[in-house]
């Protein structure tokens, strides 16, 4: 009897105790190929984004040097001037390992740095900024819970202190995840954010669940790659010439862009302007945009979680500022000077803790073949932010020394409709 339940039950057992002792024996398991990198770094992808291993290595290449870019669904659209584009066909220095997609606001983000933070400690990145994150909702629950991992989770709560910028970032997974969760992890946060520390069972459980998840990670952290970069980084390539120059690389912009988007009056490629515009109905979209404002909102304190982030790993920041189509915003009704005033409260926001590479694009929207649709960059719109971030990877940088002033969040500024007078009132009382 013994030797037939052996028999029935002993593989099962042998595969779990082999399972755990992968989880839990310190050592690393993974290695990834350059190609692996190559590819992940342009992903874009949840699964890449979770990821920790992967990132940790390319990050740490040091035969290819990946410059972390991090922003939401502007990266998608991989036209022949992206950035990565660029960076593969004139054989830049660098590569951009894109970090977002749509929905990937700043609170996300800031979790998701918790896994590479020595990967980026006193290295150089780019962030765009999208002004439409700052609506009176701020990140969505659902697209947060969509890119959060309890890896990011058990790595903050490692490190989590009880500091302001520690209990804001605690109340905010709170609001956006924990409302419904009754797990040991919602219980932890929920300690930060009454500004106690973990208990020395919770610490314990904290670093063990952590061990439990890296190896997971390393195990299971080679699917679903997107090869984004054969099918269509490399394919956009084969667009541009071999010399490189701005001026006859705006001019073939140009020409793509205006049999790119030849269906409409605003500009907008016709991929987009058919499967996004068209289905609504262009008509019913006039004046939709009317009440729109990006003024008040709780994106501001979010994106002061990421600066101090920025400034504790002192991490050398361009910050990039994109417009909207002109076109588009004037026949929805977006006021630019509405636009504006929140590109201003962003831009005090940057200044004040000396955040102050910015490349503010925000007043080109106008510009022909600036915006690929209603307000992703594209076309020559990436040839200006190529021109800004290019000389900022490639140059000698002088390190910037930033000023983190907790007052960005309160409330008050997150509420606050902005004037420069107003903000020095609350930011330096």
């Amino acid at each position: 009897m013994g030797k037939k339940l052996w028999r029935i039950f002993g593989p099962v057992l042998l595969a779990v105790a082999i399972l755990l002792v992968l989880l839990f024996a310190p050592f690393n398991y993974s290695h990834f190929s350059s190609k692996d990198e190559q590819r992940a770094a342009v992903a874009l992808n949840s699964v890449v984004f979770k990821n920790q291993q992967l990132k940790k290595q390319a990050l740490s290449d040091q035969h290819m040097r990946y410059i972390p870019f991090f922003g939401s669904s502007e990266w998608e659209r991989m036209d022949a001037f992206h950035p990565s584009v660029l960076a593969v066909k004139y054989q830049r220095s660098y590569r951009p390992f894109l970090l977002g997609r749509r929905g990937t606001q700043s609170l996300t983000q800031y979790f998701g740095m918790q896994t590479i933070l020595p990967q980026l400690q006193n290295k150089q990145a780019v962030f765009v900024i999208s002004p439409q994150w700052f609506d009176h909702v701020g990140a969505e629950p659902a697209a947060f819970d969509f890119y959060f991992s309890n890896l990011q989770g058990a790595d903050w709560l490692c490190r989590a202190r009880n500091t302001a910028v520690d209990r804001y970032a605690a109340r905010r997974f709170l609001a956006l995840q924990g409302k419904g969760r009754k797990d040991d992890l919602a219980a932890m946060y929920r300690r930060i954010a009454q500004g106690k520390a973990l208990t020395p069972f919770q610490k314990w459980e904290i670093r063990t669940r952590k061990n439990v998840l890296e190896h997971e990670d390393e195990l299971f952290s080679n699917f679903h790659i997107n090869d984004n970069y054969d099918r269509r980084i490399l394919k956009q390539s084969q667009y541009l010439p071999k010399k490189f120059s701005y001026g006859r690389l705006s001019r073939i912009a140009g020409r793509m862009a205006a049999r790119g988007s030849s269906s409409n009056a605003f500009g907008i490629s016709n991929r987009f302007y058919r499967s996004k515009i068209r289905p609504i109905g262009v008509r019913r979209l006039r004046g939709v945009q009317r009440r729109a404002s990006y003024l008040r909102s709780p994106e501001y304190g979010d994106l002061q979680l990421l600066l101090t982030q920025f400034a504790q790993s002192n991490i050398n920041v361009m910050i990039v500022i994109p417009p909207v189509n002109h076109k588009w915003a004037a026949y929805t009704g977006l006021k630019e000077a509405r636009y504006q005033r929140a590109v201003r409260k962003i831009k005090y926001q940057l200044h004040e803790q000396s955040f102050n590479r910015v490349l503010d694009l925000s007043k080109d929207g106008d510009q022909p073949y600036f915006m690929e649709d209603t307000i992703h960059l594209g076309w020559r719109g990436w040839l200006a932010f190529d021109k800004g971030v290019y000389p900022f990877l490639t140059k000698k940088q002088k390190q910037p020394h930033y000023r983190i002033n907790n007052r960005f969040l309160s409330k008050k500024w997150q509420q606050l409709r902005f004037t420069e007078s107003d903000a020095r009132k609350l930011i330096k009382k």
